[in-house]
């Protein structure tokens, strides 16, 4: 996994020549969408309340329904927006990067509103970014003093900070972009067996997504709901 992440950033500026669009405002704009809904999609705090009304208010298996539903999400955008290979790399990269993150966005959100936690709240909306990065890449930032602490601590922070709001949606969007060109390693492969890519695709967005959700899942420890 690590030589892959490794190949991935190298091919990261191939990404965002495909994607020129994918930034720290694309990502406070995917928070929003998953946060308020769009599409056929409900708003993430709706979503999870349902979750919570079919498992007879059990907070843990509505949180486990949660992260079950997205990671089936992500695995079918995954597999549509990488079965074409090479060729149709400058259609689905873009596509494949906004699907994941709204996915995960919403996932992220989801758990967090079943913790109690207002999603209305700007603390609360950077701890969201903040998993998106992941545990490893979160703890690297707290050590490097990139980050005040972790995303449950920076939702209880005294004060919204801005300038660590840009930062996040900014590492956010680094994250995603090499996340994808690493996926595209497969596709070398695709170019003949374009199915190949599908499914490692799916793999590669299903794993992350619920390695993701785990964590949240761990890290907020639940807060009296209003």
């Amino acid at each position: 996994m690590s030589v892959a992440k490794r190949m991935g950033a190298a091919l990261a500026p191939k990404v965002t020549q495909v994607a020129p669009n994918l930034s720290a405002a694309f990502v406070h704009q995917a928070l929003a969408k998953a946060i308020s809904g769009v599409g056929p999609l409900p708003s993430a705090a709706a979503a999870a309340d349902k979750q919570l009304a079919q498992n007879g208010g059990d907070i843990e298996r509505a949180t486990h329904d949660v992260i079950e539903n997205h990671v089936r999400y992500a695995a079918t955008q995954g597999f549509l927006t990488n079965i074409g290979g090479l060729v149709t790399m400058a259609f689905t990269v873009p596509t494949n990067i906004t699907g994941l993150a709204l996915i995960q966005c919403r996932m992220v959100a989801g758990i967090v509103h079943l913790r109690g936690y207002d999603l209305d709240d700007q603390r609360v909306r950077d701890a969201i970014l903040a998993c998106l990065l992941g545990e490893e890449r979160i703890l690297k930032m707290i050590k490097q003093r990139e980050l005040p602490g972790t995303p449950m601590e920076v939702a209880g922070t005294a004060m919204h900070d801005p300038a660590l709001d840009t930062v996040l949606a900014n590492e956010v969007a680094s994250e995603l972009i090499t996340r994808a060109a690493g996926k595209r390693l497969a596709t070398t492969v695709g170019r003949r067996v374009p199915v190949v890519g599908g499914v490692v695709g799916a793999g590669t967005d299903a794993f992350v997504t619920w390695k993701i959700g785990r964590y949240v899942e761990r890290e907020f420890l639940p807060r009296k709901r209003r």
